[in-house]
């Protein structure tokens, strides 16, 4: 009788194991995105978007990677404004995405349904100056889905970004991002 019990103990141990190594991490995709970003200056108001966002976040490590190529912003004011958005201040030929990897700060649950705001930290680079950030992100998990919205700014000098004195009224030294995401659990 023991060792029946003991044949039964180990076949459970091993299914159970099994499943614990077989199991794969969750990874969210990008399925869409959204970033928009406005130039408040004193003489002029600067638009731009893109839906170009793609990124992973890792459930279990809690590990992400985003990037957008600065050439795929659209709106401005004109296409000669657009023009030197891409080559005279982002100078996009040499630095032509922007990025931000790190890792959610709080320990959180990215596949049990709900709403949280978390604290995303890594290295923010734009113009291919790397600074390190915190954003503040909310998070909606519902139907299968991932959805984030967050806000922050841009210092112009923080990432040597230089604006020509002749145009330094019609360009603020602060630029206000706004994005939304919407993403999918990534099949292996």
């Amino acid at each position: 009788m023991a060792m029946k019990n003991l044949g039964v103990i180990i076949v459970l141990v091993l299914h159970v194991m099994g499943g614990v190594l077989s199991a794969q991490p969750v990874r969210w995709e990008v399925r869409t995105g959204q970033i928009e970003f406005v130039s408040e200056a004193p003489l002029e108001i600067i638009k731009a978007s893109s839906g170009a966002l793609k990124g992973l976040l890792e459930a279990d490590s809690r590990r992400f990677a985003f990037s957008v190529p600065m050439s795929s912003f659209e709106g401005f004011n004109s296409p000669l404004q657009r023009e030197h958005f891409q080559e005279n201040y982002l100078e996009i030929g040499a630095h032509p995405d922007a990025t931000f990897t790190g890792k959610i700060i709080e320990p959180v649950d990215l596949t049990e349904p709900g709403i949280t705001t978390i604290r995303a930290k890594g290295i923010f680079t734009i113009h291919g100056v790397e600074q390190e950030r915190i954003i503040r992100v909310n998070l909606e998990h519902s139907d299968g889905q991932l959805f984030a919205t967050c806000s922050f700014s841009v210092l112009l000098s923080e990432h040597q970004i230089r604006i020509p004195r002749i145009v330094n009224q019609k360009i603020a030294e602060t630029i206000q991002v706004d994005l939304r995401a919407s993403f999918e659990i990534q099949e292996e």
